[in-house]
């Protein structure tokens, strides 16, 4: 039986989705209230972690691979450049916030903030990606003992039987 309890997996599987809609729910209104990107990401990330640590790493790459998450991590990054780009060509300078000159919407609004809600799209893309990344390269990574006391990291299945 891979990762843990019955009643830690059923927990997992009610408390994920909640997690998984905070982050958003910090990642849109990041411009409005403490948050952003950067704090929606790590929340998604966590999301994903727990559910690696109450499934088992083998659930978790079945729902976000690491293909998947370097995808998700690549397009943070494009979407923060195109979008930067695009204040040059519509604003005259880098990062120009062009949406908000040419629609400015009501103070604390939603949509009130022209491109920063999908820079924090973008940096939430990265940062979770990322973070996911990270952990389960880390879960995959062993450090062992050589005969000699010296010490090698090795991959989970790269360890030579003895």
């Amino acid at each position: 039986m891979k990762g843990m309890t019955l009643i830690v997996k059923t927990v997992t599987r009610w408390v994920k989705v909640f997690i998984f809609l905070y982050g958003i729910y910090l990642t849109i209104t990041g411009h409005l209230t403490p948050g952003g990107g950067f704090a929606g990401g790590v929340v998604i990330a966590c999301s994903y972690i727990l559910l690696t640590l109450a499934y088992g790493r083998e659930f978790a790459l079945k729902n976000l691979s690491l293909g998947k998450a370097s995808v998700f991590d690549s397009s943070g990054v494009l979407l923060f450049l195109i979008v930067a780009l695009l204040g040059i060509g519509f604003g005259g300078i880098f990062f120009a916030n062009f949406l908000q000159a040419r629609y400015p919407g009501e103070e604390f609004a939603l949509f009130s903030s022209g491109t920063i809600p999908i820079y924090n799209i973008a940096i939430l893309l990265k940062v979770g990606a990322s973070l996911f990344n990270v952990f389960v390269i880390l879960s995959i990574l062993r450090i062992v003992v050589e005969k000699d006391g010296s010490k090698k990291m090795v991959a989970e299945g790269d360890r030579e039987e003895e």
